[in-house]
């Protein structure tokens, strides 16, 4: 068993750690504020190939694989948990597009993707769907060489600036989940209505509404088969789950680091808040908690690199990251008080943005759901 980062892996998490602290930090806390869309630093990010560590050179990535893709998400998470979002947007649809696409379309939609200069997103919420997926209401109507799609998904990260999405519609509701569909559609097309949404956290990841109102899909965007869109959202949000869970880590760490920077300088009673064992245990809890779960995402990616199956352990490490990262963050506001408290230092930005890792990507609920039903054997998540 060899906990070590190959040379090259080490490479990719120093250019990812470097790339964070000169370019994305100075502006976080203002484009926060300013709840600013960077696509300039979308296309960097695309320009140094961090959303191509598991796309194969074929298709313009390096085939790197997923725990490079965990390292580099953790290094954007650190210094901004909204940055690393764009991670996901652009990785999720393009790996679908692999697994599940006609060559065609992984020839002409992967690339762009990768590069970072087609803005995506993936559309599965909606206003009565979050958790269960199955719940969804839009649908897809097939009309000679294209289908007619109408309905709303709401809370869709990337809504009010993608260019593309990959939509999930029912295109059979009589078969239940096995008449959902997948499609690969074109924003910047008659049909569809965007609405922003504020939010507690993530402020310069937008979030948005999409609206469908007989938005005409060419049949050649169906991606995979009719009634395939179920097995491929579930598959597609195995993998947007692993990277989420290493952006959870990012937070995490930024908070104790924060904690632990300010608990050796901070002096009250006549010594350094770092001396009072109230902190300390704060600060051990943090630490513990975080280094828990990177080895336990680190095992999910890894075995994603391996081409095992890894359903429950990505489960495990979200659920153990997104925790680990709303601890960390409460933790660090009390050592912090009200230097913490304040919106002139990031700690209070930590705080919000960890709020979301326990609802995004399978809320910590389900996945708590996924680990228990394997343990007790009613449901295998590896199966």
């Amino acid at each position: 068993m060899d906990f070590g980062l190959s040379e090259e892996l080490t490479a990719v998490r120093d250019l990812a750690r470097d790339f964070a602290e000169k370019e994305i930090a100075p502006t976080a806390a203002k484009d926060d504020k300013e709840r600013a869309f960077r696509k300039d630093l979308v296309l960097k990010m695309g320009e140094l190939g961090f959303y191509g560590s598991v796309i194969p050179e074929k298709y313009g990535g390096s085939g790197l694989g997923f725990l490079a893709l965990a390292l580099i998400t953790e290094e954007v998470a650190r210094v901004h948990s909204a940055m690393r979002v764009f991670v996901n947007m652009q990785v999720g649809p393009a790996l679908a597009l692999l697994q599940f696409g006609s060559e065609e379309q992984k020839k002409k939609c992967i690339p762009p993707l990768v590069r970072g200069e087609t803005i995506s997103c993936f559309a599965i919420t909606e206003p009565d769907a979050g958790s269960d997926v199955s719940a969804i209401r839009t649908i897809a109507v097939k009309q000679r060489d294209s289908y007619l799609l109408n309905g709303t998904k709401l809370w869709i990260s990337n809504a009010p600036v993608a260019d593309r999405a990959l939509v999930y519609a029912y295109t059979d509701r009589s078969q239940k989940h096995r008449g959902m569909s997948a499609f690969y559609t074109d924003l910047n097309q008659p049909g569809v209505s965007r609405r922003a949404l504020e939010t507690l956290g993530a402020h310069a990841s937008p979030i948005g509404e999409l609206t469908f109102q007989n938005f005409r899909v060419p049949a050649d965007n169906l991606v995979g088969k009719e009634g395939e869109g179920f097995k491929i959202c579930m598959w597609q949000l195995n993998q947007t789950r692993l990277s989420c869970a290493a952006g959870a880590l990012g937070v995490a760490r930024a908070s104790r680091e924060a904690a632990v920077s300010y608990a050796n300088q901070r002096e009250q009673f006549g010594q350094k808040i770092g001396q009072f064992q109230m902190n300390q245990d704060l600060i051990a809890q943090m630490v513990v908690h975080e280094e828990s779960a990177r080895l336990l995402v680190h095992r999910a990616a890894w075995l994603a690199d391996q081409k095992k199956p890894n359903n429950l352990e990505v489960s495990i490490a979200k659920y153990a990251a997104a925790e680990a990262a709303a601890f960390a963050a409460d933790a660090a506001l009390r050592i912090l008080g009200a230097y913490g408290y304040s919106t002139e230092f990031p700690v209070e930005r930590y705080l919000r943005d960890a709020k979301s890792y326990q609802i995004v990507e399978g809320s910590s609920n389900i996945q708590k759901l996924i680990i228990a039903q394997d343990a007790l054997g009613y449901r295998k998540a590896n199966r």
